[in-house]
């Protein structure tokens, strides 16, 4: 039985067992990509691929699901075949198919959900990121083409995670970072965090924009495992010219993009990060909890290379590295703090670092003579714009600009063609997407955009863009308001779906189709705009307040964007309106809105949620007395912090693997996730008492209505416990309470059968408790 429904918390832990071997532990000097030189020693085990059986499925179809979903598509290099992710077998996994033919394969039957996938530039092999047993732990793998040779590159190890960087140019090594187990000195694994031998203190040049009014008094900064040293992304920290680590605020950009001028020469160029490269006692060693980026020989010939290393991990990828290997762009640390590096391959040291925005993490990449960095970045800026970096020979910087913007909305996706001079900019305008092709130049010391060709879209949102140019054209993932994810190609100017993607009309069974969204734009009560996206349920007279669920998402940094969720069908199926907010702390809407829930401003994103209900019952749009609350993630942290806030406004709550106490969220989460999370919610000891009062379980004697929580068996980002312990409570106060767990799944719900009892059982529960 794949789920558990039961009317009290209660206490379940499983771990999930993997087919393979642990990877070897081999580490130390690491070989280095194009011959650049030896990189320094790590304690980190480097990876070594695991043989594994082959899974390949028949080629025949399987039959599918009647409407599935096809995404993350990585094209191979003559432009004519696509590896995707498809749940057309009621779970995310691996297939392959040409851009213009019916026949697809599957590539690996396990039923570990596929999250990534990357196409090696040489048409060997297709990497590609598993979660096994659907939970927060995935590993890297690869297979050939054909469906032979599948191994495991990373994250094999019991207690490790891994996850895909980009491949080298030649096909030759794929990056990928692994995330190590936490052990004692003595080697041993262990639950404990290790005790830094500094205080986890972040560099106070670190950027952030101003606080908005009513951020708490802080003590202490946000970083939970690093120490205060910034600079190179590599094992020991350095910087260039030999300077004091984190000598410089990096992300100040030049007059030429409206603000003041950084510093030129060695000083001011040096990376620094948050907490990415702490001293370790005298030595150069990790006592657990970081994370390591490594080029991986899928074969295992050459020994595996080490590019750069964060302790205090929060996030760590390679984006790109030059055609002559030279020179890697990473992508480091905690959200709201991302930052790019330009690491020198040969050395690992840092030549450049800047800000760059949350989202999309493949944030840019360089020039083919590697003179120029084209980096999505949103650094002194309210929304993300193209920036052009000049390069000299080292990897410093010679300048840097603005290169493509828009004034009211940001680049949220960039791609390149394989000739490094054809870009796809995909910008995020109020929730859609506008796409646009450019060729660039950074010839003769300058780097520029042409003028751009805009692209018409046949659905409302790109999500992926894994080719531009070439044989097949301009290639993307595409969803809609009224489709499922799906791949479609440009060719000779027209769009074209591939046959094995669902056709729009399969999205739904005949006789209901799915419902176009209305924007809405409600205003908080502090005066702050907020917007939101509103779902009329089928045949209601216009003018009739309905009954309305008020769903809230992820993130906090997420938006609801106007794409087809099969969740809302069976809310309006059963008579329900929906509407869909993004309130204070969601992206799209740039980076001042993003931080307006930090600190005390939380609290003013609670209100949100009363004042957007508040708006669609005032527009007659929704019936007062027949309201409820869903979201899932942080969402269902604020269902939770609704109905305790709120307690007269809403009938019932819907919280799907929502925090419910901060403490105890900080307490179980990963340490990654914690280290990202404190610059978001605050810090667990320094803002101990902000957080108190933030978690619903504090003011749980509030709670007037029935309540449902959701969860994943295997939630390791918010744990279990959290919905357990706010379900106990409720019935601990005589309310309706209780608790959907779903086997085999983590903090996201990736099978299509936990999906279809997670929608069904939320409806039942909604209309059961509304709609009468």
């Amino acid at each position: 039985m794949p789920w558990r429904y039961a009317d009290h918390a209660s206490t379940s832990t499983s771990t999930s067992t993997s087919t393979s071997v642990g990877t070897v532990g081999a580490a130390g000097a690491v070989g280095n990509p194009a011959g650049a030189g030896t990189a320094p020693a790590s304690a980190f085990t480097a990876p070594v691929p695991v043989p594994l059986p082959g899974t390949a499925g028949p080629l025949d179809t399987p039959q599918p699901l009647r409407s599935h979903g096809c995404w993350y598509p990585s094209v191979d290099p003559s432009g004519r075949y696509v590896a995707f992710i498809c749940d057309r077998g009621g779970v995310p996994q691996l297939w392959t198919g040409p851009v213009d033919g019916h026949e697809v394969h599957l590539l690996d039957s396990d039923p570990h959900p596929v999250k990534e996938v990357a196409w090696s530039p040489d048409g060997r092999w297709i990497a590609y990121t598993t979660a096994p047993g659907g939970g927060e732990h995935t590993r890297v793998l690869c297979v050939r083409p054909d469906g032979t040779g599948r191994r495991v590159l990373a994250g094999a190890e019991p207690g490790s995670s891994a996850y895909l960087g980009c491949w080298q140019y030649d096909g030759s090594a794929v990056a990928v970072t692994v995330a190590e187990p936490v052990r004692t000195p003595g080697g041993a694994e262990t639950e404990e965090r290790p005790v830094p031998s500094e205080p986890g203190l972040a560099d106070p040049r670190t950027y952030t924009t101003r606080r908005p009014a009513g951020w708490t008094a802080r003590d202490g900064r946000a970083v939970l495992l690093g120490g205060p040293h910034h600079g190179d992304a590599a094992p020991t920290a350095r910087t260039p010219g030999g300077t004091a680590p984190g000598g410089t605020d990096t992300d100040r950009v030049p007059e030429a993009a409206g603000v003041p001028a950084e510093r030129d020469g060695g000083d001011g160029d040096g990376g620094r990060g948050d907490g990415a490269a702490s001293k370790e006692g005298g030595g150069t060693g990790v006592v657990g909890g970081g994370l390591a980026a490594y080029l991986v020989d899928p074969l295992g010939v050459v020994a595996p290379a080490l590019l750069a290393v964060e302790r205090g991990a929060a996030t760590l990828r390679v984006c790109d590295i030059s055609r002559d290997g030279r020179l890697a762009l990473v992508r480091r640390g905690p959200r709201g703090r991302r930052e790019a590096l330009v690491v020198r391959t040969g050395d690992l040291r840092t030549t450049f670092a800047l800000h760059v925005a949350d989202g999309d993490p493949w944030i840019g990449r360089f020039s083919p003579d590697g003179g120029t960095l084209w980096l999505r970045s949103d650094a002194a800026r309210e929304f993300a714009a193209l920036f052009a970096v000049r390069l000299d020979g080292e990897g410093e910087r010679r300048g840097l600009s603005v290169a493509a913007e828009r004034a009211d909305c940001g680049l949220e996706l960039l791609a390149f063609g394989h000739d490094g001079h054809t870009a796809a900019l995909a910008w995020n305008v109020r929730g859609a997407t506008e796409l646009e092709v450019v060729t660039v130049d950074s010839e003769g010391g300058e780097a520029r955009p042409g003028p751009p060709r805009n692209v018409p879209l046949p659905h409302e949102v790109v999500t992926r863009i894994p080719r531009v140019g070439g044989r097949a054209g301009l290639v993307l993932a595409l969803s809609g308001s009224q489709r499922r994810p799906g791949v479609w190609w440009y060719s000779e100017g027209s769009a074209r779906r591939t046959p094995w993607s669902s056709r729009d009309e399969d999205a739904v069974p005949p006789g209901r189709p799915p419902v176009r969204p209305v924007p809405l734009r409600p205003t908080a009560r502090d005066g702050l705009p907020l917007s939101g996206w509103y779902y009329r349920a089928p045949g209601r007279a216009p003018g009739v307040p309905a009954p309305c669920v008020i769903h809230l998402h992820g993130g906090p940094e997420e938006q609801e964007r106007p794409v087809f969720n099969p969740l809302y069908h069976e809310l309006l199926g059963r008579g329900l309106d929906i509407f869909a907010p993004d309130v204070r702390g969601s992206s799209g809407h740039g980076r001042s809105f993003v931080d307006a829930d930090l600190g005390t401003g939380r609290f003013a994103a609670i209100e949100d949620v009363a004042d957007c209900a508040a708006h669609v019952v005032v527009a007659g749009l929704a019936d007062p007395r027949r309201l409820a609350v869903m979201g899932r993630s942080y969402g269902g942290y604020l269902v939770m912090a609704s109905l305790v806030w709120h307690p007269a406004l809403f009938r019932t709550g819907v919280a799907a693997c929502g925090m419910s106490d901060f403490a105890t969220f900080y307490a179980g989460t990963e340490p990654w996730i914690a280290e990202s999370a404190a610059h978001k919610y605050g810090h667990p000891e320094h803002d101990r008492e902000l957080l108190r009062e933030l978690s619903p379980m504090t003011r749980v004697d509030a709670l007037r209505v029935p309540v449902l929580t959701v969860h994943g068996e295997h939630d390791t980002n918010v744990p279990l416990g959290e919905s357990e312990q706010f379900v106990r409570a409720a019935r601990e106060r005589g309310l309706q309470a209780a608790l959907l767990m779903l086997r085999d799944e983590g903090h996201d719900f990736l099978r299509a059968d936990s999906r279809k009892l997670f929608r069904r059982t939320a409806a039942d529960w909604i209309e059961r408790h509304v709609a009468g």
